[in-house]
């Protein structure tokens, strides 16, 4: 069943109104029509099996039936803190953390990161959301990760103080990988994780000073140096399949 995610507002007790792209999308690709069953999200986690009631080429309406307790979403809040690449770069990479799970992905300003114009690239941030919203209709998740305004790497440092579980994969690390860092913390509990990737040109001996300096645990994936649209990829997956939901019960 096809899901779409609604905004709140447009949401009372029995009708939903959807408009915007979603609405071409209904009744022009997936041509769906009165009468149709669709999954409706209201972008905060809350989900509902609606019927179509009326359709219009600026909004459609649907009767809300009944609520719908669904929750695809990881028992573990990955945050994914990017040292910022290359514009096509992060739109592959927030598509492929929405689909994994990630809650939030955040681009960081690192000393090897080169960037001609700040402003130009806050302006993608909007692109970049929608890119998430639409890997979240794909892989049906429950709640829309964000993709937040760029921070520098010492703003990044402050804000990962409460979080549980600091991770940065480096490809100069060769002892300590995330299987040995979970047995490490055995009898922790863990439910907030910082993933911190670094651009394409790595993180300088200084930054993992600092990395090391608040705690976060500096990490090996592996003898192949992994590029960093794939790094954040692998880490994400390997927590969520020692902690997570990845991997199923079996």
């Amino acid at each position: 069943m096809h899901k779409f995610f609604v905004p709140e507002n447009n949401i009372n007790d029995s009708i939903a109104i959807i408009t915007g792209d979603d609405v071409k999308h209904i009744y022009k690709v997936l041509r769906l029509k009165i009468g149709d069953k669709i999954n409706i999200n209201n972008c905060i986690g809350k989900e509902f099996l609606g019927e179509i009631k009326t359709i219009d080429k600026t909004m459609i309406t649907c009767n809300i039936i009944e609520n719908i307790n669904i929750n695809n979403e990881s028992n573990i809040n990955i945050h994914l803190y990017q040292g910022l690449p290359k514009a096509v770069k992060m739109e592959l990479i927030t598509q492929k953390a929405t689909e994994l799970g990630v809650m939030s992905v955040t681009p960081v300003i690192t000393e090897r990161v080169i960037v001609k114009n700040e402003l130009s690239e806050s302006k993608k941030i909007e692109r970049w959301n929608k890119i998430a919203l639409e890997a979240c209709k794909q892989s049906k998740r429950t709640i829309i990760p964000e993709v937040k305004n760029i921070i520098k790497f010492n703003d990044f440092l402050k804000e990962v103080e409460d979080f549980d579980l600091v991770v940065v994969p480096y490809e100069n690390e060769k002892n300590q990988g995330i299987r040995n860092m979970i047995g490490s913390l055995e009898g922790k509990q863990i439910k907030t994780i910082a993933i911190m990737v670094g651009p394409e040109g790595g993180f300088e001996e200084e930054e993992i000073k600092k990395l090391k300096e608040i705690g976060a645990y500096i990490v090996t994936l592996g003898p192949r140096i992994l590029r960093t649209e794939t790094a954040g990829f692998v880490c994400s997956s390997l927590l969520m399949y020692e902690l997570g939901d990845i991997g199923g019960e079996i």
